[in-house]
């Protein structure tokens, strides 16, 4: 190191030198989507169904593929069965009941995948690898609390754009006390802890800023998922995410 550049860094404070790094590691972190759309897989389930865990283990031998990204939406309209499921949100509910008609299921029930948003009761194959992905997205981690997204359309992007995002965990384990699955421990990966959806737009580059901490529950790594879709029809274009 030159001794300037030592002299430099051995005057500032300590906790500048630590912000100066956590900004570096920062500005490292980063996704973007490939050429060719992946596979995305939604799996709608509760720790109150006692057909869903053999879909949550499967689920969770999905982590690592490149070509597949996962996430699991907890819903809650089996809590009345007598077990809370703690991940389940009646925002989850209602993103499955909208879905019905585009993905062809015609009605809500769990386990339900949905792969590219469409019903897969084939699971656990997969389908071949999508087509050629007709816009790209990249994620740069910008702190310990937000990520900076930009969309980019390519050829073939329909006219208009949408997008949604969540925020997943791993490792998470339940010990059922009650309800269908009741005496069971039940291990969650994908686990969606946070939602939202991002408002349509006309098909041009586009940037924002989402709060998306890097940390979740008990200091476990958090992930961001951020899928672009057809504002037409809702079909998921292309997605990426961000483990870092």
């Amino acid at each position: 190191m030159e001794l300037s550049r030592w002299l430099a860094l051995a005057s500032m404070p300590l906790w500048m030198i630590t912000m100066n790094a956590a900004q570096a590691q920062a500005q490292r972190c980063e996704a973007a989507s490939g050429p060719q759309q992946v596979l995305l897989v939604e799996l709608y389930t509760s720790e109150g169904c006692n057909s869903c865990p053999p879909a949550d283990r499967w689920l969770s031998t999905l982590k690592g593929r490149p070509d597949v990204l996962a996430a699991a939406f907890h819903v809650d309209y089996w809590d009345r069965l007598g077990w809370k499921d703690r991940f389940g949100s009646p925002q989850f509910t209602q993103r499955q009941a909208r879905q019905q008609a585009s993905s062809g299921a015609g009605f809500s029930y769990t386990p339900q995948v949905l792969v590219n948003g469409r019903d897969w009761r084939r699971w656990p194959g997969l389908p071949a690898p999508g087509s050629t992905a007709a816009v790209q997205i990249r994620l740069q981690r910008e702190d310990d609390q937000q990520v900076a997204v930009q969309v980019t359309p390519l050829a073939g992007a329909p006219d208009r754009l949408a997008a949604w995002w969540a925020r997943l965990e791993d490792g998470h384990v339940s010990a059922v006390k009650a309800g269908e699955n009741a005496g069971v421990t039940l291990l969650h990966d994908h686990v969606v802890r946070g939602y939202g959806l991002l408002p349509a737009w006309a098909a041009a580059p586009q940037h924002w800023r989402l709060d998306a901490p890097r940390l979740g529950e008990g200091g476990r790594a958090a992930r961001l998922l951020l899928v672009v879709t057809d504002a037409a029809t809702g079909a998921p274009l292309q997605a990426a995410q961000l483990g870092c």
